[in-house]
């Protein structure tokens, strides 16, 4: 009797292997980078009835096993959100079609896939880098604050065409929203940092683009206390040029590269500066105008709102989120 029961089981054990390796090759297109379009599914489902069937006539314990391990695949691809459903509330929600930006920003979807989503990528800036690492993290929809454009109209060659051809061999679709990411007043990277470093009574300020791009605060603290807070929050170092006063009373918040409008935030009564980075000339202008300014790098002060941005998408559509960290060293 057991060795009857033994045959019978390696006889189920291999047919369970064969349909293993021939489910494979189909649920692949379920969320597999490839070249190939994926599969619908309905051929999907249908697919899973052909494999499996015989081998619920050979045994029927393992083949509805393995039956219903095809078909929970297929249950979560029909409960992901679609790339349009996330798309078209990201773009309510940021107002992209409001916040004035520069032309080259191109904010919104830059780059479709093939319509689902099971995965949200953040990072800073898009690179064939940064994309390599969301296809390694199985992103299909990667957000950036940087997106593929900044340099203008170009022909598709060279870093471009690697990058637009790595996303669509890897069906990464790509958002890409620069101010009114910044300006936004939840998940904005001014936002974020300010709250970051606990400030409040909190104003916008330095119009752009028809809107205010920074925030300031009213603030009664030492200059150390400030640049220990920043350091925390930055996770990093902090450039400082000490020209104002040791106690602050007024902070100005611009993320980026907002180092060249030092002269209009001074006219804003703003006594300590927070910014990415700087041009050369902004350290003598600090100087001249007795102002604190505070270097704490591009990209370092812009990693708040895509992070933000994600958590967000992700707890609203439930689905997980990956960031994928590249620093520029600036």
């Amino acid at each position: 009797m057991g060795s009857r029961d033994d045959c019978r089981f390696s006889q189920c054990a291999k047919k369970a292997r064969e349909s293993d390796t021939r489910t494979d090759r189909t649920p692949k297109a379920l969320g597999a980078k490839s070249m190939e379009a994926p599969v619908p599914v309905s051929r999907q489902l249908l697919e899973c009835v052909r494999v499996f069937a015989p081998l619920l006539l050979v045994c029927p314990e393992l083949g509805l096993y393995n039956a219903g391990r095809c078909l929970a695949k297929v249950s979560r691809t029909l409960m992901m959100p679609s790339l349009a459903d996330i798309v078209t509330y990201t773009d309510e929600f940021l107002r992209i079609c409001e916040v004035g930006d520069w032309d080259n920003a191109l904010n919104g979807l830059q780059i479709e896939n093939s319509g689902r989503v099971t995965r949200i990528g953040a990072a800073v800036d898009v690179s064939t880098r940064v994309l390599s690492g969301a296809a390694k993290k199985n992103v299909d929809l990667l957000i950036v604050h940087h997106g593929l454009f900044w340099p203008g109209l170009q022909p598709v060659r060279s870093a471009l065409r690697r990058q637009l051809q790595f996303a669509f061999e890897n069906d990464i679709a790509l958002y890409s929203v620069h101010l009114p990411l910044d300006v936004h007043p939840k998940v904005g990277n001014n936002a974020r940092l300010v709250a970051a470093l606990g400030l409040k009574s909190i104003q916008p300020f330095l119009e752009e683009k028809g809107q205010s791009v920074g925030l300031k605060a009213r603030a009664s603290m030492s200059r150390s206390d400030l640049v220990r807070k920043l350091r925390k929050a930055l996770n990093g170092p902090v450039k400082i040029f000490n020209f104002g006063p040791n106690q602050i009373r007024t902070i100005g918040v611009v993320t980026g590269g907002a180092g060249s409008e030092l002269s209009r935030v001074a006219h804003e009564n703003i006594d300590t500066f927070i910014t990415g980075e700087a041009p050369h000339w902004a350290a003598v202008a600090a100087e001249e105008l007795g102002m604190n300014l505070l270097l704490g790098g591009h990209y370092a002060t812009e990693v708040f709102g895509v992070k933000a941005l994600a958590v967000h998408l992700s707890r609203r559509f439930k689905v997980p989120w990956e960031f994928i960290d590249c620093p520029t060293g600036l």
